[in-house]
């Protein structure tokens, strides 16, 4: 039996037997990129019913057919976790969405700080790069990315059982104790420039906030994300 060589995230039921209608650009990428033919097998998932293994049925060069056969890996949901972050330049922002994904971020959120650069994102684009990145790394769940929210809009609506991990770059150094708390978080990483004063004071006064430091030296954006992501993994999520 061939080993599927490409995952494909479908946006369809599952399940033995289950035919699935690739889309144009499903098609092409399997059959004029990965230059797959009847009878080659792909894994498919769907962010709800785990992975199948799928056989291609008809390969056409505007669509095609796959037939699920067996599952070979069961749905296996991230933890509940929030990672909210500013937006920064194109590249390092999707550097952060592949590295959620990929860490076991349950939705992604991106914020707008006082201090944040970017006033705008592409959310369909930033969804289809996460897709991406779960297809690559073996996940069953594709988080979704929320569009652009104001970050004070989104503190006046927190939900109130959700704890908060605020990474504050001014504790830059001092130790990064959380609580032996489950139950759903966040995190909160900040924009290149920093938290305002106003916003600091603001988010050190939620009862749920535990401000912490990633390490003695101030971080990247980019790299504070994947340093908390690790840091909560490790204290409170799935990382065993």
């Amino acid at each position: 039996m061939k080993t599927a060589k490409v995952r494909l995230f479908v946006d369809q039921p599952l399940g033995q037997g289950q035919s699935v209608v690739l889309e144009p650009k499903q098609a092409h990428y399997l059959f004029a990129v990965m230059r797959l033919g009847l009878g080659d097998p792909v894994a498919v998932f769907n962010g709800r019913d785990g992975e199948f293994r799928s056989e291609v049925t008809h390969a056409g060069k505007r669509g095609g057919e796959l037939v699920c056969s067996i599952q070979t890996s069961p749905q296996s949901n991230p933890p509940d976790l929030w990672l909210m972050f500013a937006p920064i330049k194109k590249a390092r922002t999707d550097f952060i969405v592949e590295k959620a994904v990929e860490m076991g971020a349950g939705r992604i959120v991106p914020v707008q700080t006082a201090f944040t650069n970017s006033e705008r994102i592409r959310q369909d684009r930033l969804q289809a790069h996460a897709v991406e990145a779960a297809e690559q790394c073996g996940a069953t769940f594709v988080p979704e990315v929320a569009e652009l929210q104001k970050l004070d809009r989104l503190m006046s609506n927190w939900p109130a059982e959700r704890r908060l991990m605020f990474c504050d770059e001014t504790r830059a150094g001092e130790a990064a104790g959380l609580p032996d708390a489950s139950g759903p978080w966040a995190i909160l990483i900040g924009p290149e420039g920093g938290f305002s004063d106003a916003e600091r004071a603001r988010l050190g006064k939620m009862e749920l906030a535990y401000p912490v430091a990633l390490g003695p030296r101030i971080l990247r954006a980019d790299t504070a994300a994947v340093a908390a992501l690790t840091v909560w993994q490790k204290a409170l999520g799935d990382w065993g």
